[in-house]
């Protein structure tokens, strides 16, 4: 199986059947969630563009549907926005005088060398680059690339897995992880055939804790997405100042 960069859709892209994506459905819980962390990504924009008239936005594994979640706000300003989109996975962009796409990884260590954004942005993406040495280039990359960033990622302590929508999924053993989805259709995924293929998807869904965040992100504020007053997600915020 090819195994692509996570493109902040809370799964992985393969090549094979998945599942209805819900953030494409504005009307769905995941995108409302989405929606509302966007108060943090809009409040950064607006301080840019205070600041600067326009802001140049860079989102590691985004896509322009991600977007939706702030349509009007960005309606309103689209003559002083851009948006570039790093991905592994090809795309192509219906508004391309406000979205560029570039075929990169967000962990190569060489990217956009010599070049500055006024915001780095990333949803849901880090928790799928792979191993603890490619996210820490992952983070190294956002905080180098801009003065200003926004990380957000599914937090570890959070009882229910999104991405196989099975409460306690990444408490359990990998190899026993690796069986559950060869077995049965959970969460983005249809079952998986090869244990191998399983095995590659578990690696790369690989959650992180406020910890693990703030380590990665030492000079950003945490915060988190509370649901019933639990941390839904961890969120790595520097604003700049």
């Amino acid at each position: 199986m090819l195994i692509r960069q996570a493109a902040d859709t809370g799964g992985l892209d393969m090549l094979g059947p998945r599942r209805a994506n819900p953030y494409e459905n504005s009307k769905s819980l995941e995108f409302g969630f989405r929606a509302r962390r966007f108060v943090h990504i809009r409040r950064l924009i607006e301080a840019i563009i205070a600041e600067r008239g326009s802001a140049e936005i860079l989102d590691l594994g985004g896509t322009e549907t991600y977007w939706h979640i702030g349509a009007d706000f960005i309606r309103e300003n689209r003559n002083r926005l851009s948006f570039t989109m790093v991905n592994t996975e090809d795309q192509e962009v219906d508004d391309p005088a406000l979205f560029t796409f570039v075929a990169e990884s967000a962990s190569d260590p060489t990217l956009f060398s010599g070049r500055r954004f006024d915001l780095v942005h990333s949803n849901s993406v880090i928790e799928h680059v792979g191993d603890w040495s490619n996210m820490e280039a992952f983070a190294a990359n956002a905080r180098r690339l801009a003065p200003r960033y926004y990380i957000q990622t599914p937090n570890y302590w959070f009882a229910y897995e999104p991405h196989f929508r099975f409460p306690g999924f990444q408490y359990l053993p990998r190899r026993m992880r690796a069986t559950l989805i060869m077995r049965f259709a959970l969460g983005f995924f249809q079952r998986i055939d090869s244990l191998e293929e399983a095995l590659d998807i578990i690696h790369h869904h690989r959650l992180l804790s406020t910890r693990e965040m703030a380590g990665l992100f030492p000079d950003a504020a945490i915060v988190h997405e509370k649901v019933f007053g639990l941390n839904k997600s961890v969120i790595a915020i520097r604003d700049g100042t």
